[in-house]
């Protein structure tokens, strides 16, 4: 990724958006489970499992924190610092002494990635199974992600949306997310826009940067919510602040023609050049318009063939860069011709630098 001082030239244009940069690191100061035990009695006893991790194996119980005056919770603490064997040994005294459902969570996390146990499947999505019963949401969405991977067990969509509307239901907001495309894909739930823009808010307040540009997307076409140029343009913003590349491409066509935000075609022209270098095919013809006619950044002929000549081998058409290679000076047409295969045959081997 890069990063964020890459983004300068953009900085005037997306300040009013930095309250998105503290929402969005504080969401991810709690990451959630990433995905799910069989019914057992209220204080299950997981097995004893021998360490399959490198991280120490007993480690200091993690400094009590401020938490609003709840008791903390050594064991995410301890799994927060790698210390998961120690993590292992809380939780299972959290569960065995008060069958707590958040520990039985991180038991699944625990065994679905093999930190401080052996890696297994089926005691994850047990554990998983277990916490979700009680009511916790990162297990029902954890059970989800695992019941469409296939893992523990067949692939099953419909047992993934039930966890997902569940987890969803609570808050979740990957899980809001996710559920919010199988409301637009209309396959396993009937297609409606207002419930996938609500199901996306959730999400997007969460500061899920791909919430985000999807619910900019409905405001922008008004698709479940009244059409909104404005508040389009806001969330594509935020999204782009965390390096959504399609938000970044929608921030800067908004930015460069001054709609729903003020114009500023120096900030898009960088942008564009942003999203070009992670090839995208329309940021790439976008910057190759701009370089063109030097309108948001200094005419580079050179570059605007090379911009144009890689975009149009993604797919994109366009016979007004066409005619302008065509009148071009042949020694700068043959400048940027070179410079577009050097960059395409860099692509076959991995993204240039």
């Amino acid at each position: 990724m890069t990063a964020l001082a890459r983004r300068l030239a953009a900085t005037l244009a997306l300040v009013a958006f930095a309250a998105a940069i503290l929402l969005f690191a504080a969401a991810a100061q709690n990451p959630p489970a990433t995905a799910a035990p069989k019914a057992q009695p209220a204080k299950p006893k997981p097995p004893a499992a021998a360490p399959s991790s490198p991280a120490p194996a007993t480690a200091p119980a993690p400094a009590p924190a401020a938490n609003n005056g709840r008791e903390p919770d050594l064991a995410f603490g301890a799994f927060q610092r790698g210390y998961y064997i120690t993590a292992f040994a809380l939780a299972t005294k959290n569960v065995d002494d008060k069958a707590d459902p958040k520990a039985m969570t991180l038991l699944g996390e625990l065994y679905a990635n093999g930190l401080g146990v052996p890696q297994d499947d089926k005691k994850a999505a047990d554990w998983y199974k277990l916490a979700a019963d009680r009511g916790d949401r990162e297990a029902m969405f954890a059970l989800a992600m695992f019941r469409l991977a296939g893992r523990a067990g067949p692939r099953d969509r419909d047992a993934s949306a039930k966890w997902l509307a569940a987890a969803a239901k609570l808050g979740q907001p990957l899980a809001a997310y996710d559920l919010a495309l199988l409301y637009i894909e209309g396959q396993l739930f009937p297609q409606d826009f207002n419930r996938a823009a609500e199901l996306l808010r959730v999400a997007a307040e969460a500061g899920n940067p791909e919430a985000q540009y999807a619910l900019g997307t409905l405001y922008k076409g008004g698709r479940g919510v009244p059409k909104d140029i404005h508040q389009a343009v806001y969330l594509f913003g935020l999204a782009a602040l965390a390096d959504n590349i399609d938000a970044e491409v929608e921030y800067a066509i908004a930015l460069y023609n001054g709609d729903g935000v003020t114009r500023n075609q120096e900030a898009a022209a960088a942008l564009f050049h942003k999203a070009a270098m992670k090839n995208n095919p329309v940021a790439q013809n976008r910057l190759a318009h701009i370089l063109a006619t030097g309108i948001g950044a200094p005419a580079n002929p050179v570059e605007a063939v090379k911009w144009h000549l890689i975009s149009k081998a993604r797919g994109e058409t366009d016979l007004e860069l066409d005619d302008f290679v065509a009148k071009l000076d042949p020694d700068k047409r043959a400048a940027g011709e070179a410079a577009a295969k050097k960059w395409i045959d860099e692509l076959k081997k991995g993204p240039p630098s």
